[in-house]
C-alpha cells in the first residue's frame, strides 16, 4: 500500500532558512570568543617577530611582541592563550624547562602579568621543545622514552609554570600516568588552584608538520610509542577516562578536524569539558587554500571552527581565534 506524499507546502523545513534572521532564531551552535583560546609561541634571543614560513600570519614571539599578542587577545574577549617556547639552548632533558629563568617561564610571567584575570594564561607542558632530540621525554641508553623518568621531569615543570602564574598546565606528552603525577605534585605544593589540562587523545598526526617548524623541532623519526595511533577510535575513551580519574580538569582531542568522530564520543560521555586543537597542519591547509584562491577565506575559518564545537568541543585551540574573535564581535554588535 502506498501513501500520498504531503502536500508541498505543509512539510517545508527551507522555511527555516529563508532569512538571515530566521537562521539564526534556528541555529543550533554557535562560535563566541570566550570559547576561542589563541596557541602562542615565543623564542628566546629574538630582537623582533619572526615570521614562521610554514604557517603565514603567524610569528615566533619575542617577549615584548608577546605581551603585545596577550593584550589583544585580552581585548578581543579570548577565553585564553596557551603559550609554547623555544629556548636558545637544548639538552637531552629539557632543563630550561625547568629553570625559574627559562623562555617558558619568562613568558608565563609576562602574558599574566599583561592580562590579569582577563585570560586564562595556559603553558604547554611538555619536553619536546627544550630537548636536543625533540622527544617529548627523557630517553633510555638505547633511544627509547622511559616513561616514568619523564614523569619526574614533568611534575618539575609544573611546579615551574605555577611558580610562573600559569592558572593552567597542558599536558601534551601522552605520558601514561602524567595527569596523577601532576595533580599531586602541584597539590602537595600547595598549587591546588591550578588547573589540568589533558591532551587525553592525541594522536600521531601528520598534521603537526608547521608546529615543528615553529618550535624548530629537533625530533628525528616519530612519536608514535606515545601518541595515539590514527586508527583508533575506541581506544580515545579509555585514554580520556584514565585522565579524568587522575584529576584532569578539561580533557582535550588533537587533532581537530580530522577527529570529529572522537571528538563527538568524547564530548557524549565526558563529565569535564572538552577541548579540541586545530592543529598547525589545519590552519596552513586553509591559509595555503585561501591563498590559491581556492576558497573563501572567512567562510572557511568561520566553517572548520563551528564543525569542531559542533562536534562537541566547549573550547577551541586555534591560531585564528583573535581574528575571528574580531569578526564575531561584529556580528555580535
Amino acid at each position: 500500500m502506498t501513501h500520498p506524499l504531503p502536500h508541498p507546502g505543509r512539510v517545508r523545513p527551507r522555511r527555516l532558512r529563508a532569512t538571515p534572521a530566521m537562521r539564526r532564531l534556528v541555529r543550533e551552535v554557535d562560535v563566541h570568543p570566550r570559547q576561542l583560546v589563541l596557541p602562542v609561541f615565543v623564542r628566546e634571543g629574538l630582537d623582533a617577530p619572526r615570521p614562521i614560513a610554514s604557517m603565514p600570519g603567524v610569528q615566533q614571539h619575542t617577549l615584548d611582541s608577546l605581551r603585545a599578542a596577550v593584550a589583544q587577545a585580552a581585548d578581543a574577549r579570548l577565553g585564553g592563550v596557551m603559550l609554547f617556547a623555544v629556548p636558545e639552548v637544548r639538552d637531552s632533558v629539557g632543563t630550561q624547562a625547568t629553570d625559574p629563568d627559562g623562555i617558558l617561564n619568562r613568558a608565563i610571567s609576562a602574558a599574566v602579568a599583561e592580562a590579569g584575570d582577563a585570560l586564562v594564561v595556559q603553558a604547554d607542558l611538555c619536553l619536546d621543545e627544550f630537548t636536543d632530540h625533540g622527544h617529548c621525554g627523557v630517553l633510555t641508553s638505547d633511544g627509547r622514552v622511559d616513561n616514568d623518568a619523564t614523569l619526574v621531569r614533568y611534575a618539575d615543570m609544573a611546579l615551574a609554570q605555577a611558580a610562573a602564574g600559569a592558572h593552567l598546565v597542558g599536558l601534551s606528552g601522552m605520558m601514561d600516568g602524567q595527569v596523577g603525577v601532576v595533580r599531586d605534585a602541584l597539590d602537595q605544593a600547595g598549587h591546588d588552584d591550578v588547573a589540568v589540562l589533558a591532551y587525553a587523545a592525541k594522536y600521531a598526526s601528520a598534521f603537526y608538520g608547521p608546529f615543528r617548524d615553529a618550535v624548530e623541532s629537533q625530533l628525528e623519526g616519530d612519536r608514535r610509542t606515545y601518541q595515539m595511533d590514527p586508527a583508533n577510535r575506541r581506544e580515545a575513551a579509555r585514554e580520556v577516562a584514565i585522565d579524568v580519574i587522575e584529576g584532569a580538569d578539561v580533557v582535550m582531542v588533537k587533532p581537530a578536524l580530522a577527529y570529529l568522530d572522537v571528538l563527538a564520543d568524547v564530548a557524549a560521555t565526558s563529565q569535564v569539558p572538552v577541548a579540541a586543537y586545530a592543529v598547525s597542519g589545519e590552519y596552513a591547509m586553509i591559509e595555503a587554500a585561501a591563498a590559491a584562491g581556492w576558497i573563501e577565506r572567512e567562510r572557511a575559518i568561520r566553517e572548520s571552527v563551528l564543525s569542531i564545537r559542533r562536534a562537541g568541543a566547549d573550547h577551541v585551540l586555534t591560531y585564528h581565534a583573535t581574528e575571528l574573535a574580531g569578526w564575531l564581535a561584529e556580528e555580535y554588535r
